[in-house]
């Protein structure tokens, strides 16, 4: 298991911004609803969460991961689930927090469309209490 507290722990965090096309926020919603149910239960993700600014059309994915592996574990299984999403966006901005392998660090890049530029940030400390949250639910 990774240790968390080391700097290269190989934990990943995404954070992709999404423009929704106008009219198909509901679409939308319900495209996002089906693929975060369909990772839940069987994506190797430790945490999504999904927060949505409907006044400007902007939604807000935040996917983590325990290490590379994970994140091409999650694009192999979910690729129906993404094209479905995708149909009612398009990606402002993508960033990647963590270091990835050059295999994902690649995928990422060529995922995007011409224009979009992931930006990648290298980890340097912090700590995670996961099991706090469910406590408090």
């Amino acid at each position: 298991m990774n240790n968390v507290d080391a700097p290269d722990s190989g934990i990943l965090l995404f954070r992709n911004t999404m423009r929704i096309t106008e009219g198909h926020l509901d679409a939308y919603r319900e495209a996002v609803e089906k693929a975060v149910r369909f990772v839940e239960q069987h994506g190797p993700q430790v945490m999504v969460e999904v927060f949505i600014d409907e006044q400007k059309l902007f939604a807000h994915s935040f996917q983590m991961y325990r290490d590379s592996d994970s994140v091409r574990a999650h694009w192999k299984m979910s690729e129906p689930y993404i094209q479905e999403v995708m149909k009612h966006c398009r990606v402002e901005r993508f960033e990647v927090f963590g270091k990835p392998d050059a295999d994902v660090m690649a995928g990422v890049r060529g995922s995007l469309d011409d224009g979009v530029s992931p930006s990648f940030a290298v980890r340097f400390t912090g700590f995670m209490r996961l099991d706090a949250l469910r406590s408090t639910q």
